[in-house]
């Protein structure tokens, strides 16, 4: 029998949380194990329950989706979480990810994106839908400072390392950089990880707005 991905979603809208269910229910290798109608019923649930995926609304009642991520980090509470909401600030996507979410989708597109988010996020790849990836972008653009010793830092990579940025920033999938290069998706994300720490970003929109600013693409 094969292990199922357990998702838990966070949404004060049944209605939404009952089209959620059905689309990922389809999946043979995706499980809803349960919601919440409210922040504080969430956080009550993670006090003794867990799952590999949480889908979360930022706007509910009780408590908010940003406070629910507050509570999370305070009381070290580790869940891969997955932003569904109709606000796609980047400042405030930008907030979400440094409280630990994994991914924004944006309700408007969801259902195009829901389970690859899932799948993404459950290996620990991050997701965002293309909007908001461009929204990040142009925030990256917008509030980037050359610094000459992080400018200088990518003569720290390897070949490989800036065979495997380059795919990064031309939106490749770790899957498909791993078949293009013929090497394994574990290899693949071990690139990653160095990358992240060597250029000192936090994700794949860091890494592709490195890449273009310093030419590398």
């Amino acid at each position: 029998m094969s292990y199922k991905i357990k998702v838990h979603i966070a949404d004060d809208h049944k209605i939404l949380i009952e089209g959620v269910m059905a689309l990922l229910n389809t999946e043979k290798d995706i499980e809803v194990e349960g919601y919440s109608l409210t922040g504080k019923e969430l956080v009550n649930w993670a006090s003794n329950h867990t799952a590999d995926v949480l889908i979360l609304d930022i706007n509910m009642p009780e408590m908010d989706g940003i406070d629910v991520l507050r509570v999370f980090k305070k009381r070290d509470i580790k869940i891969k979480t997955i932003i569904l909401s109709s606000l796609a600030d980047p400042k405030l996507v930008q907030e979400l990810i440094s409280l630990g979410a994994c991914g924004f989708l944006e309700k408007s597109c969801a259902s195009d994106h829901i389970v690859a988010a899932v799948t993404s996020v459950h290996k620990g790849i991050q997701y965002f839908n293309d909007d908001i990836k461009s929204k990040l972008f142009n925030l990256y653009v917008e509030n980037s400072k050359v610094d000459t010793n992080k400018e200088e830092s990518h003569k720290q990579l390897t070949e490989r390392e800036i065979e495997v940025l380059k795919l990064i920033a031309k939106e490749k999938s770790s899957l498909e950089i791993a078949d293009i290069l013929m090497i394994s998706l574990k290899t693949v994300e071990s690139y990653r990880r160095n990358l992240y720490k060597k250029l000192k970003v936090k994700n794949v929109v860091g890494l592709a707005m490195y890449a273009v600013r310093n030419k590398i693409v």
